[in-house]
Order: C-alpha cells, then sequence, then structure tokens
C-alpha cells in the first residue's frame, strides 16, 4: 500500500481533516506551526541474556522487527565490554528503528487498533508514560502482538519498547494529540 502514489495512511488523513483543528481550537495555538504532530516513532527490541548465549537472537529480532516495521531495522550492539555478564563491546545485542512520515502513521495505526486489542487482560496504556517534552514512551511485552510476526517461526518472545516523539511543548498536549488518534489510556 505504501508504495501507491496517491495513498495516504488513514490517520494522517484524520490529523489533516480534524485533528489540527480541534487541537488549534482547544489549546488556542494563533500560528499553524505550534499544532503538535508527530515526529517520529522508534521500535527497539533488546534480546539480553540470550543474544550473550546466542549470536543469531539478535539476527532473529531484527528479523522480526523489520516484519513489524515494514522498514529494515539496524543491530544494536554492546557499547561496553562488561565481564559479569559475558558482554564483549560489538557483541549483538538486539534491534531499533525509526519510523518518520507514512510508515510511522501506518505503524500507529496497526499498534492502536489491531495489536493492543490482541494483547491478553489489556486495560488500556499509562497516561503518565510522558518524558515533559511531549514524548510518549511505552513497553510491549511479547512482541507476538502483531499480525505479520508468525507464531510457528518464533523461537522466543520479545519485549519491545515504542518511544512516540511529537513535537508538543508539554504532556498535556501531547496525551491530547494521542487521544485524538484513538491511543487507549487507562488514566
Amino acid at each position: 500500500m505504501l508504495d501507491d502514489a496517491n495513498y495516504t495512511p488513514r490517520l494522517k488523513t484524520l490529523y489533516v481533516d480534524s485533528i489540527r483543528a480541534s487541537l488549534k481550537e482547544e489549546f488556542g495555538y494563533k500560528n499553524e506551526m505550534q499544532i503538535p504532530k508527530l515526529e517520529k516513532i522508534v521500535l527497539n527490541i533488546g534480546c539480553g541474556r540470550a543474544a550473550v548465549k546466542d549470536s543469531k537472537k539478535a539476527k532473529s529480532a531484527q528479523a522480526d522487527l523489520t516484519a513489524i516495521a515494514g522498514q529494515k531495522a539496524l543491530t544494536t550492539v554492546a557499547k561496553n565490554s562488561i565481564a559479569g555478564f559475558r558482554v564483549r563491546e560489538g557483541m549483538p545485542m538486539g534491534a531499533k528503528v525509526t519510523l518518520r512520515g507514512e510508515r510511522m502513521y501506518e505503524f500507529l495505526d496497526r499498534l492502536i487498533t489491531i495489536a493492543m486489542p490482541r494483547i491478553r487482560d489489556f486495560r488500556g496504556v499509562s497516561g503518565t508514560s510522558f518524558d515533559g517534552r511531549g514524548n510518549y514512551a511505552m513497553g510491549l511485552k511479547e512482541h507476538m502482538v502483531f499480525p505479520e510476526i508468525d507464531f510457528d517461526k518464533i523461537d522466543e518472545p520479545w519485549g519491545m519498547d515504542i518511544v512516540i516523539a511529537t513535537t508538543a511543548k508539554t504532556d498535556a498536549e501531547a496525551k491530547a494529540l494521542l487521544k485524538a488518534f484513538n491511543m487507549p489510556f487507562n488514566s
């Protein structure tokens, strides 16, 4: 879908058509450029002890993250050697990917409408995980909630960090933006 020249993600269309106007009215912005918007979404999988025992685990995590994001994930490596954990500098330890533009909106749409409802005993995400500058961070215990992951081919369920960076100046503005995208906050 992303390869089609006329395709615009559903959430981007929603943002342009209605969310921007409602945020401008709610916070009384004088200039269009003051209205908060999504900047990027960073996904990270850390393999931890599994990567120390078997270096193929990091490659597996990278392949899974590439499938989830729809964009090639980078392998993250250890910066320092830690003898107690048997970690050497340069050892692959996980994977990360940064999404911007159309892929960012597509991923957020899949996260909210498909992946989160598949989480067992899901009661919403924390409304307090903002950093004070309008960025939101959350974690998933298992990456298998995404439909791109085939259960039969999974050797190990990975935890996953998701950071949503916005141009909002305050947490209240960022929370209003994410609520407009139907992010299921529990508080």
